[in-house]
């Protein structure tokens, strides 16, 4: 029973593993983790291949450094599930670190992008041992559905700059407060005269708009509305007030939008190969 409340397996799984560690507390934890990573690895194999059209956004921001991922499964359900999310923590958390450990610009902000491949093969664990992919075979494992680590995104910002950030359909991550979950999310890059008490109120209205209306470019100031310039952010009608411009909006708050992220989740094609 010590060993089921400190793991979570099962009664029967504790008392195999105490019997095949001589009653070893320590070594029949191990022998549990293992057993796990092994039947998830075996579940991975079996379910892969199958679509992951479900899943969550996590967005996280943590002093000048801010991440959006996107982790994949097939069905909404699981996608609701707490040990998904815990997956998608441990992705923004991977993320974060790795955002973290790379140079500081301190001229102007800079802005990246990992793939599956990539994210999968991020450090993670205890002393960082293992990796991102051994916690998405294990939570494929604990839920029976396939996932995959779809992408991410990562900014860092000096000072001059602010990241905007907004996600739509919002869960917040119970264990980690400052990470939040939804199904679509958005980074807006801003370049700022001074800090001002409206900026984080400015750059949630500024990620709305690019969920909602979906640019492809930030356009200049100088752009007329319409015609070829619909899909560049700033000539396009502002989302919250269609009688003005996205650009007549932001110019009076003394803040300049010189680039954006934005996440689908699901999302096929051009947007995702574009990023």
């Amino acid at each position: 029973m010590k060993l089921r409340r400190k793991t979570g397996y099962s009664f029967v799984n504790c008392k195999k593993a105490l019997e095949t560690c001589g009653g070893d507390l320590r070594q029949a934890e191990s022998w549990l983790h293992e057993q796990a990573q092994k039947e998830g690895w075996g579940k991975a194999a079996k379910l892969h291949g199958r679509k992951t059209k479900e899943g969550l956004i996590g967005l996280l921001q943590e002093g000048n450094s801010t991440v959006l991922v996107e982790v994949n499964c097939e069905t909404d359900f699981v996608a609701r599930n707490l040990k998904f999310q815990q997956l998608v923590q441990q992705v923004a958390l991977g993320t974060m670190l790795h955002c973290q450990s790379l140079k500081d610009q301190l001229s102007t902000y800079s802005k990246g992008f990992l793939n599956s491949s990539e994210l999968s093969e991020l450090p993670f664990g205890p002393e960082r041992k293992g990796s991102l992919k051994d916690q998405l075979a294990l939570a494929i494992g604990k839920l029976g559905e396939n996932m995959t680590l779809k992408r991410a995104a990562w900014v860092k910002v000096p000072n001059g700059f602010y990241v905007g950030s907004y996600v739509h359909g919002t869960m917040h991550s119970p264990s980690l407060h400052n990470l939040v979950l939804g199904k679509y999310g958005a980074l807006v890059i801003c370049e700022i005269s001074e800090w001002k008490a409206n900026l984080e109120e400015l750059g949630r209205r500024l990620g709305q708009h690019v969920v909602g209306m979906a640019p492809l470019s930030v356009g200049s100031l100088d752009d007329e509305p319409g015609g070829e310039t619909e899909t560049k952010m700033l000539s396009q009608p502002y989302l919250l007030d269609p009688s003005i411009t996205l650009g007549q909006y932001v110019q009076p708050q003394g803040v300049s939008v010189v680039d954006f992220v934005r996440f689908e989740c699901g999302e096929e094609g051009e947007a995702a190969e574009a990023e």
